[in-house]
């Protein structure tokens, strides 16, 4: 077994820094087109839930993808894969104004949600080789921060360049950005070790076929399978939660009696501010309080935030949007720090696969979900549909922490 030394603090920083850069440029591709689903839905005759798809097939292709993709990291290098990812993820970016017709663009934004899974599947993992288990909490907060900071900006980017610009102009504004911290990642990312055929090491995702008795292989997926269940439906519940609420979040915005134009609307998005901020407290929040607790309490505040969206007012509706997302980032932060920490070394890798797989079935599934009701039935039963969801998740935290 190769023992891997922790490396120094102003390495750790660099590692830091190029991880959220690359979060930045994937994230900000990722979810570009949510404050322009109504131009996209006005411009290829769509409902609510048929625009929804634009962001569904990315995270779902995303989701079908992160194993694959996680199992070539362990064998090529998971920095290689983090590079090529967020380099294939831009130029999609760049092309995907260039789109003719609507499943064209599905098809695309497919094949980005594949791109996507090489730096979402694969950075905790690498994070984990890379700094260590004693700075991973702090270094997973850095690295969802550099997330939500680019679901920020490429929503708020593509919100306000929309107006004068298209739809076309505002994804086109967003793959620029996004080009530009890719490259900063790809030039700073640290190279990373990769083991040699056969050999043992104790980073994630080193598990080999051969490696140890079959009844102790079994005891290593029991040990995942009872530990990370809480964390796991963290994932798919609650993401469905918060990008059902974000993909309706434009329609009912621009809708009466609000009636907001693009860029203002694309305002709601600062709420990512908030998401930045207690994703990276809460590594301080969970050692505090435990995972348990710290999980349950960010999930409950979600839930609280996504009630007081339902008020008519828009200051309430503004202020519930960030109090969701300060919850829910809070929430993912935690159920991803608690996946990597907790699940045995020699498994680690698959346990950070099955998580962000989690992550984005819900996505895709939940966000598209929640399209259609709310294009069926209004605000209203969204936020009754999406709290339901935030409700099992609690429950299931709590049933980890007793099986344990």
């Amino acid at each position: 077994m190769v023992v891997l030394e922790a490396p120094p603090v102003r390495d750790t920083r660099r590692v830091s820094a190029a991880v959220a850069a690359a979060g930045v440029s994937s994230f900000a591709l990722l979810y570009a087109p949510q404050p322009v689903l109504p131009q996209l839905a006005a411009g290829f005759r769509l409902d609510p839930g048929s625009a929804s798809l634009t962001i569904g097939v990315a995270t779902g292709a995303l989701a079908v993808a992160v194993l694959p993709v996680a199992w070539l990291a362990g064998r090529v290098g998971r920095r290689r894969v983090i590079v090529w990812s967020v380099l294939a993820s831009v130029i999609i970016g760049l092309l995907l104004p260039l789109a003719p017709s609507f499943p064209v663009l599905l098809v695309m934004r497919a094949v980005q949600g594949v791109a996507v899974a090489g730096f979402a599947g694969v950075a905790a993992a690498y994070l984990a080789d890379a700094v260590g288990t004693a700075r991973l909490p702090a270094a997973v907060g850095a690295m969802i921060a550099g997330n939500s900071v680019g679901g920020m900006l490429g929503r708020l980017g593509a919100g306000f360049a929309a107006g004068p610009m298209g739809w076309h102009g505002a994804l086109l504004a967003v793959a620029v950005l996004s080009l530009l911290c890719a490259l900063f990642a790809a030039l700073t990312l640290p190279r990373d070790h990769v083991p040699e055929p056969g050999s043992q090491t104790s980073g994630p995702g080193s598990e080999t076929p051969g490696r140890g008795s079959p009844g102790a292989r079994r005891v290593r997926r029991a040990r995942i399978g009872a530990g990370l269940v809480g964390p796991f439906a963290v994932g798919t519940l609650a993401t469905g939660a918060f990008v059902a609420l974000y993909n309706a979040a434009g329609f009912r915005l621009a809708a009466p009696p609000l009636s907001l134009a693009p860029a203002a609307a694309s305002l709601v998005f600062l709420s990512y501010a908030m998401g930045t901020a207690s994703s990276a407290a809460a590594g301080r929040l969970a050692a505090r309080l435990g995972w348990t607790k710290a999980l349950v309490t960010a999930l409950t505040v979600t839930v609280a935030g996504s009630v007081l969206t339902a008020h008519p007012s828009l200051p309430l509706i503004v202020t519930g949007f960030a109090v969701l997302t300060a919850g829910f980032f809070a929430a993912h932060a935690i159920a991803n720090a608690w996946v990597a920490a907790e699940a045995p070394p020699s498994a680690r890798g698959r346990a950070a696969g099955v998580y962000t797989l989690c992550y984005y079935l819900g996505s895709g599934l939940g966000g598209t979900a929640g399209g259609v009701v709310y294009g069926h039935a209004g605000w209203a039963w969204l936020i009754g549909l999406t709290s339901a969801w935030l409700a099992l998740a609690v429950l299931a935290v709590l049933m980890t922490r007793r099986s344990r």
